[in-house]
């Protein structure tokens, strides 16, 4: 990954979650890779922030900057976790990678008051454009990598994720679009023309299991 690219990955949603955040909140970051988030919060709004990430050097780099961390699975760790032991949970870039997303999700929303929560938007009209001209998956900075090199699993749209907020009732509490540069704002048609989404979101108003794989030649509900 180049500098650019990484700037402009930590540039696009920082500011939001500093400006959601409140003074002397409690964090918990998931996959908070080398910690820059949470030291930002600590130097700028005093909060007390704790991370989880399962890449060991990663991990070094966090424990060298003051962060609290811990190794390991998110989902398991999650599960230990007592109910609301954090004003806010942060999943940033990491939804597309996650083995088990839903669930993630709402042990976030069991554990924290709140989940801020970030992705790249695969419905944007250039992947679509790529899709229905060529037959295959856009390359670009954002996508450096062929299919078969490449990390994400789970590819998500907006209206994907917006649909999944909807079926669970989770409530969406504030949203923010960049455009496909990733840095700047959109909110004209969103579902199309933004590149990447940034939501706050609190406990769901009714629980319902976790989304099951529906068996062959079962439709899902």
């Amino acid at each position: 990954m180049s500098l650019n690219r990484t700037i402009i990955k930590r540039d696009t949603d920082i500011p939001v979650f500093l400006e959601w955040i409140g003074t002397r909140d409690t964090v918990l970051d998931l996959g908070c890779g080398r910690g820059e988030l949470l030291v930002r919060l600590a130097l700028e709004k005093n909060v007390h922030g704790f991370g989880i990430e399962r890449n060991p050097q990663k991990v070094a780099i966090c424990l060298e900057r003051g962060v609290n961390v811990v190794q390991g699975d998110i989902l398991s760790l999650l599960r230990t976790l007592p109910d609301q032991s954090f004003d806010w949970v942060v999943c940033s870039r990491i939804l597309q990678e996650l083995d088990n997303p839903a669930e993630i999700i709402l042990q976030s929303l069991r554990v924290g008051r709140h989940l801020a929560i970030a992705f790249v938007n695969n419905g944007h009209w250039r992947n679509r454009l790529s899709m229905l001209r060529y037959g295959n998956r856009i390359r670009n900075s954002i996508y450096p990598n062929p299919w078969y090199q490449s990390d994400p699993a789970n590819p998500v749209s907006i209206k994907d994720f917006e649909d999944f907020c909807l079926h669970y009732g989770i409530t969406v509490d504030r949203r923010r679009y960049h455009a496909g540069d990733w840095k700047t704002p959109r909110a004209l048609m969103p579902k199309l023309l933004a590149g990447y989404g940034i939501y706050a979101l609190s406990r769901p108003r009714l629980t319902r299991p976790v989304l099951q794989k529906p068996r062959a030649g079962v439709p899902a509900s």
